[in-house]
């Protein structure tokens, strides 16, 4: 039977861009749950090929330090707007979480699917936090693939950054985007 009140979560769900959350996000009993609905995606061979990091308070600083660390280091002329945009990467919402792939070489589960996986972690992330009725945007910014941030990220090597999420209430709707047309994006073969 059709639920109409997940179909029509679904048609509207939208990211809040990352400059329109603040505070409050949630706290740590509702974040377990948001968490836990994050973790329930296709999982093939049950291997959980991916892991969270919660960042939140001091610890967002902190990462942010680290990053502007590296882009001091990379361009020693940078501006104090560049320098302050990285100390703050992590401080913009109240939480971030990073969907961490832990994909690895495996006898019967390829890589690419276990990747997957991760992916759908980070969208079901996603949508349980809009559900819970904050903001969320999925974000890869370059420090997600920046071999230099991933020791301050928490990340462990052999591990990749799938996406940091950030959450936190809206300060505004988010703007509806263009979506694709259907006759775009979906190829049909067989009768209907």
């Amino acid at each position: 039977m059709k639920n109409e009140a997940v179909v029509d979560f679904l048609k509207t769900r939208r990211s809040t861009p990352v400059l329109k959350l603040s505070e409050p996000g949630p706290g740590r009993a509702e974040l377990e749950e948001i968490l836990t609905i994050a973790a329930r995606v296709p999982d093939h061979g049950k291997l959980a090929p991916w892991r969270f990091i919660v960042y939140a308070g001091d610890a967002r600083a902190e990462v942010g330090e680290a990053l502007e660390a590296i882009t001091r280091s990379d361009n020693p002329d940078a501006s104090d707007a560049r320098l302050k945009l990285e100390r703050e990467r992590l401080t913009r919402a109240p939480i971030v979480v990073g969907v961490i792939s832990r994909a690895a070489v495996h006898p019967k589960i390829p890589e690419w699917e276990q990747i997957m996986s991760s992916a759908a972690a980070c969208y079901n992330l996603v949508a349980a936090a809009n559900a819970f009725g904050y903001g969320a945007t999925w974000l890869t910014e370059w420090y997600a693939f920046d071999e230099r941030s991933l020791p301050a990220l928490g990340v462990e090597p052999g591990e990749r950054v799938v996406g940091l999420v950030h959450i936190g209430t809206r300060t505004e709707e988010p703007f509806e985007r263009v979506r694709p047309e259907l006759s775009d994006v979906v190829t049909w073969r067989g009768e209907l």
